[in-house]
């Protein structure tokens, strides 16, 4: 199926913004951010500060990221070569005959 001139445009701007993401480092800077999280003192009186907008920026980060480069989920499993995967099972039925139970008896 042919693309459209919307989809090739899309898919286009996708690329582009996936090139200017890696450029920048944005999951760097979030992985830099939570190691200066972590090395925050929590006794210093600008803790609540620095915290607040660490927190923030690593947020807005991810936003962008997600927008942009969604997270993959899901997962397609094919079979041998691609094709359509063949199950193979047995089902083994025993039918036992049971004495019916008398009101009487119960």
């Amino acid at each position: 199926m042919a693309k459209t001139r919307a989809q090739e445009n899309r898919a286009l701007r996708q690329e582009s913004l996936r090139e200017w993401l890696s450029e920048k480092c944005t999951a760097q800077h979030l992985v830099d951010n939570i190691q200066k999280i972590e090395a925050l003192d929590p006794t210093a009186e600008t803790f609540n500060n620095e915290l607040n907008q660490l927190r923030t920026a690593n947020e807005q980060r991810l936003k962008v990221m997600n927008k942009y480069l969604p997270d993959l989920k899901s997962a397609e499993i094919t079979g041998e070569g691609g094709g359509a995967i063949q199950a193979e099972h047995q089902v083994n039925w025993v039918i036992q005959p049971v004495k019916p139970v008398d009101a009487k008896d119960a």
